[in-house]
Order: structure tokens, then C-alpha cells, then sequence
């Protein structure tokens, strides 16, 4: 007999969040586990040397149109607002992005452009590419040569090592084009952080007598046999790739503690053509945080590393295929549940992955909660 109801394997936001539930609503004895020494997972923050909050592995900007998920997680924190407001570095200025009527304006040299004056100029920009097969035709299709070669080819270049025209079309499709003058980066309904920061909310998350709570711990290492098993790792390590390595593009982050209370105008500010790393992060505009100095965050991109974005081509697509038909038959065969990022070799936004975690509990109580 184990002593577990389920195994999670990861403590990330897919696993603090099927752990919460099947401790409170089954009432199920959990173990929780995680290689790395933290909850949380990408989503963990930390207080910088300084003493201030830093995202220790690249900013997440929690936005959502879902009042129930607000709902849920406010279970858990308080709420500070979080506006996200991204700026691109190109030819000496700062412009807005996304792209919307000021950026337009300001990169053609307008005094100001109506929704319908933006529509002629960029139809009088963009390319005649009726069916975009890949990000560079999606890109040119939308906003024509100049902006695609200032804001898009550099960045793309540098963040996943590969020309945009070998990147499926959502590449750089996920990036909106706006004619108002929004220039959030997002334009979602409920847009804030958690006071106290991710690693907070998710140590109350699953702060409860049935959760048990081992960091530094491989999934393999664990003996016992639960009836139910959430595996949250990279699916193609778990099938001990035997199909091959699914490709991932990693990242490298460098901080650097500054004597002054900001220096960046706001959050974030992407670099696609200037200098090796692709953007800077000066998280404390979205925490809130007061504090005399502050850090800014460099992010560099490179191939090997711990695994961040799932690389979108066609030869990867087909390869997490056969994966998932193993994950398919594992779960089929042996109840256990393959959910999250890795685990799906899909990128998630931090709402979408939580939703996907609530709906894979529902799941697992529909089948085993009785």
C-alpha cells in the first residue's frame, strides 16, 4: 500500500495546483516533489542580495479574462496592479510595443495617425502574402519590410538562433497589432502580480497537513507507487528519449544591483538589433516594491541550459508526437497524467497553464475521485 493518494512530480504552478486540489477537494495524501530547491518553478521569485524581488527566471506577467481563476488563486494572495508596459530599443529611440497607433506614428516620422490613417499606411507597407507559412511571411503580410527588419528579424534571430522563416507563423503571430493607442503588452481584463510575489501565493498554496513537500528530488528516485501520478518534467526525459531530444531554446539571466530607485522608464525593454541579450527587465515596476535601489535583469538566450521554450518547427512537432502517444498510453496503462509546459512541449502563458492544471484535476476527479 502506498502512502500516497498521488505522486506530483514538479513543483511548479501545474503541480502547487493539482496539489492544492487533491489535498482540499478529494482529501487525498500528497507528495509533492521537485528536482530544484523551490516551489514555484519558472514562476519563482527571490529577493536579490540587495533585498529586492527579482523573477529568477525571466519575468511572468500574471493577466487573465477568467474571474473564476482570479478568483481561485486570491484564495492564496493579495493583489498588487500590473500594467505591463514594453518598450523596443531600435535606430537610438523607445518605441511602443506592441505596435500600435503611437509606435506608428512615431517610426514614421507622423505627428499623429487615426485607426483608419494607420489601416492605408500599412496597407500601403505590408506585403501581398495571402497565406503566411512561416513568421518572416506572417510579419511582412502585416506590417511591411521596415518594421518587420527593425522590431522582429533581429530579435528573432537572437532569441531562438534560427531565421524567422523556419518559425511557424504563431512565432511571431502571439505579438498583437493594435490601432489605438494601448500600449500595455497585453490587453487582458484582470492584469496584476501577487503582493507578496509567485513563491508566496504558491508556499500558501500548498500549506496544508495533507501535502507533503520534498525539494531536490528526482522523480526517478521515488520507490513508491502511488495509484495516481502527475509527471509535470520534460516528456521526452521521461521516456528516457528514446526517441531523441526534443529541441528547447534555454536562457541565461544576468543581474545587476543598481544604486538608484529605477533607471529603466518601464518594466521591460527588448533589444533587436543592439547588443547580445534581447531585453531588459526592471521587475520592480510590476511588484510595486519600494526600495531605494533596484536590478536590472539581462536576458541572453542560448541552446543548452534548462529547458524554456519549446522550439516551434515542423520537425519538433512530429517528434513530441510520438511522445505524446507513449504519454497517451502511459497514462492509459498506468494513471499517470502528463500536464504542463514541459510535459506537453507547449508554451504556456502562466493563466493558461493554471486553467490546463484545473481542468486535469477535473479530469483525475472524474476518473478516481469517488
Amino acid at each position: 500500500m502506498s502512502a500516497y493518494d498521488i505522486i506530483i512530480a514538479g513543483a511548479g504552478p501545474v503541480g502547487c495546483t493539482l496539489a492544492e486540489r487533491c489535498a482540499t477537494q478529494l482529501n487525498w495524501k500528497v507528495l509533492l516533489i521537485d528536482k530544484r530547491g523551490h516551489l514555484a518553478g519558472n514562476c519563482h521569485d527571490r529577493p536579490h542580495e540587495n533585498g529586492v524581488l527579482i523573477h529568477q527566471y525571466g519575468p511572468h506577467y500574471f493577466r487573465t479574462n477568467n474571474k473564476q481563476l482570479l478568483d481561485y488563486l486570491s484564495q492564496f494572495t493579495e493583489w498588487v496592479p500590473g500594467n505591463y508596459f514594453v518598450t523596443s530599443y531600435a535606430k537610438g529611440e523607445y518605441f511602443p510595443f506592441p505596435i500600435n497607433l503611437l509606435t506608428l506614428a512615431q517610426f514614421f516620422k507622423k505627428d499623429s495617425l487615426t485607426p483608419d490613417e494607420a489601416l492605408a499606411l500599412l496597407a500601403e507597407k505590408r506585403e501581398p502574402i495571402e497565406n503566411p507559412k512561416n513568421s518572416e511571411e506572417f510579419v511582412l503580410s502585416r506590417v511591411g519590410r521596415e518594421m518587420y527588419e527593425t522590431f522582429y528579424l533581429g530579435y528573432t534571430l537572437k532569441q531562438w538562433d534560427m531565421h524567422p522563416r523556419d518559425l511557424a507563423t504563431s512565432v511571431c503571430g502571439r505579438i498583437p497589432v493594435r490601432l489605438n493607442t494601448d500600449c500595455r503588452y497585453v490587453d487582458h481584463e484582470f492584469q496584476c502580480t501577487p503582493k507578496e510575489g509567485f513563491t508566496a501565493l504558491f508556499t500558501k498554496m500548498t500549506n496544508h497537513p495533507n501535502i507533503e513537500i520534498r525539494l531536490n528530488t528526482d522523480y526517478k528516485t521515488i520507490s513508491d507507487e502511488a495509484p495516481v501520478k502527475v509527471y509535470t518534467g520534460p516528456v521526452d526525459e521521461y521516456f528516457d528519449y528514446c526517441y531523441g531530444k526534443l529541441p528547447w531554446r534555454s536562457l541565461a539571466f544576468d543581474f545587476k544591483a543598481v544604486d538608484q530607485e529605477f533607471v529603466q522608464p518601464n518594466v521591460q525593454i527588448n533589444y533587436s538589433n543592439d547588443y547580445d541579450y534581447t531585453r531588459t527587465v526592471e521587475i520592480k515596476h510590476v511588484t510595486r516594491q519600494e526600495h531605494p535601489q533596484t536590478v536590472i535583469s539581462y536576458e541572453y538566450p542560448k541552446a543548452e541550459g534548462d529547458p524554456y521554450y519549446p522550439i516551434p518547427t515542423a520537425d519538433s512537432q512530429q517528434l513530441y508526437e510520438r511522445y505524446k502517444q507513449l504519454a497517451e498510453q502511459e497514462t492509459e496503462q498506468h494513471e499517470v497524467y502528463f500536464c504542463g509546459r514541459l510535459a506537453e512541449y507547449k508554451y504556456f502563458n502562466t493563466d493558461e497553464v493554471l486553467e490546463h492544471a484545473l481542468s486535469t484535476f477535473e479530469r483525475i476527479k472524474n476518473k478516481h475521485g469517488h
